[in-house]
């Protein structure tokens, strides 16, 4: 696109259907073409297209979808994200799988319906086949572990529109200390990740819920931070994991981690 680029979602939805996908692009790096052989001109592979842009003229939001071949379950890269009340950009959900990795159908119930990554509802078989494998609470595979190399690429496509900082709300508790690592900052939810932290301390009171009584809730699950986002994810705070939103300014490096004793 010629010149500026609009300064929100919406502006670039508004956009031609042939100049909002050319931005949109731009939030894929350059790996996902090579890795998987995707065409970076037609986006296909085989000559048929494995991107889906979800972006309709006169919505604020946009998802965004790279399939690593015609007809995969799972995306290999997954981003939606939306325009603010205030015109800020907040990121819902960003997901990398690893397409080569089992797969553990926790998006869907024992009857097939979907449970929205175990937040509307569970697939407890599932969700223990996940866990042992060594993943995380939302995750139906394993990631490619490069979000961080990808963060240039995304942050670049935000100078361009002219933001200087954006919001994530982590969906569970490991995406939070994650993006903690990254370089995000709390601008909801410090005291209560705080909170947790001490109370999964010997002594504290998640600490006390331990109790064994089902594989989530392991006495030594408080030592590592899959084991406390697993029992958190099980219901172990009493409450659902909500309210923790976080920002990140454009180049900021990563900080010093706020909850050091737990081990990934």
């Amino acid at each position: 696109m010629q010149g500026p680029w609009p300064d929100s979602i919406r502006g670039i939805n508004d956009l031609p259907g042939p100049e909002k996908r050319a931005i949109y692009r731009t939030l894929i790096p350059d790996w996902v073409f090579t890795r998987f052989d995707i065409d970076p001109e037609t986006l296909t592979v085989g000559g048929e297209s494995v991107i889906d842009f979800r972006c309709p003229a006169g919505s604020s939001a946009v998802a965004l979808s790279v399939y690593h071949r015609p007809g995969a379950e799972d995306p290999v890269l997954h981003l939606n994200m939306m325009d603010t009340f205030n015109n800020q950009l907040m990121v819902l959900m960003v997901t990398v799988n690893d397409p080569d990795s089992p797969r553990f159908n926790i998006d869907v119930d024992e009857e097939g319906k979907p449970t929205q990554l175990g937040t509307f509802s569970r697939n407890i078989p599932e969700e223990i086949r996940a866990m042992q494998a060594g993943l995380a609470p939302g995750q139906v595979r394993r990631g490619l572990r490069i979000f961080r190399t990808g963060i240039p690429t995304f942050e670049l496509f935000l100078k361009r529109m002219g933001h200087t900082i954006y919001f994530i709300e982590p969906l569970f508790y490991h995406n939070a200390i994650a993006f903690e690592r990254y370089g995000f900052a709390y601008a909801r939810g410090l005291r209560m990740m705080e909170r947790i932290h001490a109370e999964f301390q010997p002594g504290g009171e998640l600490h006390a819920r331990l109790t064994g009584e089902n594989p989530f809730r392991m006495p030594d699950a408080w030592q590592t931070i899959l084991g406390r986002s697993w029992a958190i994810h099980d219901g172990i705070l009493g409450h659902p994991f909500t309210d923790v939103q976080m920002y990140k300014r454009i180049g900021e490096r990563a900080c010093v981690e706020t909850f050091p004793c737990a081990r990934w």
